[in-house]
């Protein structure tokens, strides 16, 4: 854990913020590569990458203000304290994803085609985004009971678990999320069809989420059954549904459009 990286005078420069960087810039590269390779300017990736970033911090805050209604009740003001810590991933691409879609209309650019070339980056930018969550000490697991584990002592764990080795969960979700970059952009450079990659991002991090939330010990992320089912849990249950009508409805289409043809 190494929250503060280093101070301008007496500006201090955080390690998350600067990983989140890295992230979003090493994504815009990602993407500009895949849209190259598709024919797509990837001027176009600037200019969503903003759109993107800045609906999606907006959705991943309402999220966390929702997952945690009664506290901000009580004290509204705090719900625009962002540099006191709070977003829940899901809430990013969730929220995004509209704008995107409304600016790719606009632009008439192909929708999956864009698509397919973005999420390998959103992931990568998610999995930088994740060594940062280590570095600042937050989103971190339950006791190992072991001597296997990472030891926090940050204010953003709970008193009870500081000092005692934990299940490094940024890292297993980071190195998860590596994976998962490479296979998409493995299934991109192979695709069958527009939209495939895209496709598989959101049934695949609802999987990866699931499971990387039975070893989380924050209790701070909210559940929707207490102990049971996690907010992320709940929700990534949803999507994956929702990309596995997508998907069905897409082969269709797609099957549809070979069979005239």
């Amino acid at each position: 854990m190494y929250p503060l990286l280093f101070k301008i005078g007496s500006v201090p420069v955080h390690t998350y913020g600067v990983l989140v960087a890295i992230g979003f810039l090493s994504s815009l590269v990602l993407a500009s590569w895949l849209c190259k390779r598709d024919g797509i300017n990837p001027e176009h990736i600037l200019d969503l990458g903003f759109i993107c970033i800045l609906s999606g911090f907006i959705g991943a805050r309402l999220l966390f203000v929702l997952t945690r209604w009664e506290y901000f009740a009580q004290d509204p003001a705090s719900i625009f304290r962002v540099w006191e810590g709070g977003l829940v991933f899901f809430g990013g691409p969730l929220a995004a994803t509209p704008f995107a879609i409304w600016y790719l209309r606009v632009k008439k650019i192909p929708i999956w085609k864009m698509m397919d070339a973005c999420f390998p980056g959103v992931a990568l930018a998610h999995m930088f985004g994740r060594f940062g969550c280590l570095s600042a000490g937050c989103c971190y697991g339950k006791p190992t009971g072991s001597d296997f584990g990472i030891r926090l002592y940050s204010d953003l764990v709970d008193a009870k678990l500081r000092g005692i080795p934990l299940h490094p969960t940024q890292l297993y979700e980071a190195t998860s999320l590596f994976i998962l970059v490479c296979a998409l952009v493995w299934v991109h450079l192979h695709r069958k069809f527009e939209g495939e990659v895209a496709i598989i991002y959101f049934m695949a991090y609802p999987i990866i989420r699931s499971i990387i939330e039975i070893f989380r010990g924050d209790e701070i992320r909210g559940f929707v059954i207490d102990g049971i089912l996690s907010t992320s849990q709940f929700i990534s249950i949803l999507v994956f549904i929702a990309g596995a009508i997508t998907l069905s409805a897409r082969l269709k289409k797609v099957n549809a459009s070979r069979a005239v043809a």
